[in-house]
């Protein structure tokens, strides 16, 4: 059963994660890990911590300068560490620590003149390393003082990182920057990996190759597999991105790393869309570098479900491949766009504490019982968050949702042999969504009466059509949208979240690093629609990702594929709506292909997992039909949201 989670917790894990900002004076004895109420505690000195640097070698070549490549490693410790101390570590590797920086205040490594790092983004080594912690931070191959080249995911991406577990744990080499051999004889081995997006795609690729040490990851609205990344079914939403984001993340000399960028355009198949190799390597579900069935690692999985960045199909099929594997799990699911679960309104602290717990269970072993807790929390609106045994919704329901000849859209199915006819060309999702009860060329809308009851959809709907087409393909959008004025989380501006003037603070600091960050609140705009769920297909890669096959001239063929997964409640007395369109010129970078679609309605659906508390036994029909408004602006996301 769901039940809501009072601000009160928040609250009082505020008080018991939040410290001051001074550093805790020296103690007269030597520490040692000490843990009460199942939490490690703050017994080591953050002043005093050990801060230094070393450079691990990875098995690739990237660069191709005939040398191993070479991973930066900055490393942050209690000075109490060593042969008679041994601590966990917790891992941000990321490819951002000196172009756009980490977190919400785009902080960068800042370094003293022995060259070592003295500002750590992000507030892990301020928490963690009093509580008996290591902190690493990770320059990915390619970037800020690592050697070689950036590959966007692929060999040298996952590799360097794996490299890093494999020193901790006695089975790579590491050097100084004297060339002196460095081994990591403070640490147990078990390791964690966190981070944001890229950093948190590099942890589910390590994780995905099966490396010993790695105890736990925390991907944070993370990539699974870079061709759900950038493509849907043969929809492309970026022409040559792999090339251009290695050539952002990499502050060399362009001439540098160049030949790889070229190979990169070369094999990425963006002339046809299609899964292939390149896209292969780049998949951690089931590729060639990784795959879910490897992996050893626990996982605390944290997405917003309109995060058009980093598309929550993403997380949703890497949770679902995890479930089968039976891989100890949790999750958190927002309602923001690129956002960390740190600047979720009202639960820092309960952020903080939970990823206490679960780090001190899994690297420390500390019997705290986050493993037995309900494994979801689901925010159902602005800052509104339930606890679940699972998501999605163990109790969901798949509807099957039919469009009429008449607009409507019911449980029942349309008379046969009624069509709908519509030509693929490039729209915006204003455009598609806007005056739904009139004609328009290039899509096709249908919607239900007024709801009797709130409806919450949780999970991923399905769109299953049977069309045929004047032309070889064609590329179908299908959004279901919900029709009513209503108060929702305003993700399309500033990721759904704004930035405050007022900080709290999170572990101990110095002069360098104060640990404190900005509060944010949540965004909410009141407007008269939200697109909740949107898909997209090139149906010529209806059967097969990486074979295409035309649909032949004028025959019907089925069309059947996920849209991007929801947790969404439709409000009583608001109407469902589906809109099926060509080329969505919002979302994709494609153009429409100016093929007549014609849907058998009568064998058409869209089926949405409801939560109900009694069964749907049918959806009202209007008696005149609903037109819904004019014209309704939905803000795109600012351009900066195509960033990690």
């Amino acid at each position: 059963m769901s039940s809501l989670r009072p601000a009160l917790v928040a609250v009082a894990a505020t008080t018991l994660a939040a410290t001051t900002v001074t550093a805790l004076p020296a103690r007269a004895a030597t520490p040692a890990i000490t843990v009460e109420n199942g939490r490690t505690q703050p017994v080591f000195s953050y002043t005093d911590a050990v801060r230094e640097h070393v450079y691990v070698e990875s098995p690739v070549d990237s660069d191709a300068d005939g040398a191993l490549d070479k991973v930066r490693v900055d490393i942050i410790r209690p000075k109490e560490s060593g042969p008679g101390l041994k601590v966990p570590v917790i891992i941000d590797e990321s490819p951002y620590y000196d172009n756009s920086g980490r977190g919400n205040e785009g902080e960068r490594k800042v370094y003293d003149a022995a060259g070592n790092v003295v500002r750590f983004p992000l507030f892990y080594d301020n928490y963690f390393v009093p509580r008996g912690y290591a902190v690493l931070n990770v320059d990915m191959l390619g970037t800020t003082r690592s050697d070689g080249c950036p590959d966007v995911g692929g060999k040298a991406d996952v590799l360097g990182g794996k490299a890093v577990i494999d020193w901790l744990n006695g089975r790579a080499k590491a050097t100084r920057a004297d060339g002196s051999p460095a081994v990591a004889d403070w640490t147990t081995g078990s390791a964690a990996m966190i981070g944001k997006s890229y950093d948190g795609t590099l942890a589910n690729a390590v994780a995905a190759t099966g490396v010993p040490g790695l105890k736990t990851i925390v991907p944070i609205s993370a990539i699974s597999s870079w061709y759900k990344y950038q493509r849907s079914n043969g929809v492309i939403y970026n022409y040559d991105y792999a090339s251009w984001l290695a050539n952002y993340i990499d502050t060399d000399p362009e001439a540098k790393c160049q030949a790889v960028r070229d190979r990169m355009d070369a094999e990425d198949g963006d002339d046809t869309g299609d899964y292939n190799a390149f896209w292969a390597e780049r998949d951690y579900i089931k590729g060639l570098l990784g795959d879910a069935s490897k992996v050893r690692a626990s996982v605390f999985a944290v997405h917003t479900v309109n995060d058009l960045n980093v598309r929550p199909d993403n997380f949703s099929t890497w949770w679902k491949a995890l479930a089968d594997r039976g891989v100890p799990r949790k999750i958190w699911v927002g309602q923001t766009q690129h956002v960390d679960p740190f600047d979720f309104e009202g639960r820092r602290g309960l952020w903080v504490d939970t990823l206490h717990r679960w780090f001190d269970h899994y690297l420390h072993g500390v019997r705290n019982g986050i493993a037995q807790e309900p494994r979801a929390d689901v925010e159902i609106g602005p800052a509104q968050w339930i606890t679940q045994r699972d998501w999605p919704a163990p109790f969901a329901i798949k509807a099957s949702l039919r469009p009429s000849a008449d607009g409507s859209l019911g449980l029942r199915p349309a008379a046969r042999n009624s069509t709908a006819t519509f030509t693929d060309v490039a729209m915006s999702e204003n455009d598609m969504v806007a005056d739904v009860g009139t004609a328009h060329p290039g899509r096709v809308a249908f919607t239900t009466g007024a709801l009797p009851l709130d409806l919450r959809l949780s999970g991923t709907p399905t769109a299953d059509l049977r069309v045929k087409l004047n032309k070889p393909t064609a590329n179908l959008t299908a959004l279901l949208v919900d029709f009513g004025e209503r108060a929702r989380v305003d993700w399309r501006r500033g990721q759904g979240i704004t930035t405050l003037t007022e900080e709290d603070c999170w572990g101990e600091s110095t002069t360098a690093d104060d640990g404190c960050y900005r509060k944010v609140v949540t965004n909410v705009a009141t407007r008269p629609l939200e697109i909740v769920a949107r898909g997209w297909i090139d149906v010529q890669n209806r059967d097969s990702l990486s074979e295409a096959q035309p649909l032949p001239v004028g025959t019907y063929g089925t069309v059947k594929w996920l849209t991007l997964p929801q947790d969404y409640t439709f409000k009583k007395g608001h109407r469902i709506g589906l809109v099926i369109a060509g080329t969505d010129s919002t979302y994709t970078g494609e153009r429409g292909t100016g093929a007549t679609v014609t849907v058998d309605l009568s064998r058409s659906a869209v089926a949405v997992p409801f939560v109900l508390g009694t069964p749907l036994a049918d959806l009202p029909q209007d008696q005149a039909r609903f037109r819904g408004p004019d014209r309704v602006e939905l803000p795109q996301p600012e351009a900066e949201f195509t960033f990690f």
